[in-house]
């Protein structure tokens, strides 16, 4: 298993495994159970994109995990950006009016 550096002690590195597996040149199979509104879904935006069920889900999927591990990874600041955004995480938020009483609704789709 590797880890992911980072400059900061504090914060905790990301571990990502690594698959020790033997290459098949065919490729691996993934088998997935789906209720028919999802399957339904799934090929219906499939059809539109004008791909196969299996490249348009391989093709879903594979953005996703990108999009996943860039936003663990990737985090540009210049170093003013830096310095706000590292005291934003260490120094106590301040007490805003009204906002306890905001938190403390239940939202409009919960009620």
């Amino acid at each position: 298993m590797s880890s992911i550096k980072k400059k900061d002690p504090n914060m905790p590195a990301v571990a990502l495994k690594k698959r020790d597996v033997k290459a098949d040149p065919k490729g691996s199979t993934i088998n997935l159970r789906v209720t028919d509104p999802v399957l339904n879904l799934i090929d219906n935006a499939a059809a539109v994109a004008g791909k196969s069920r299996s490249a348009f889900m391989l093709e879903s999927a594979q953005q996703h995990a990108v999009d996943v591990l860039l936003d663990q990874k990737v985090f540009l600041l210049n170093d003013e950006q830096h310095d706000a955004f590292m005291r934003a995480l260490t120094d106590p938020p301040k007490s805003v009016s009204g906002l306890k009483k905001l938190m403390a609704k239940k939202a409009p789709w919960q009620k």
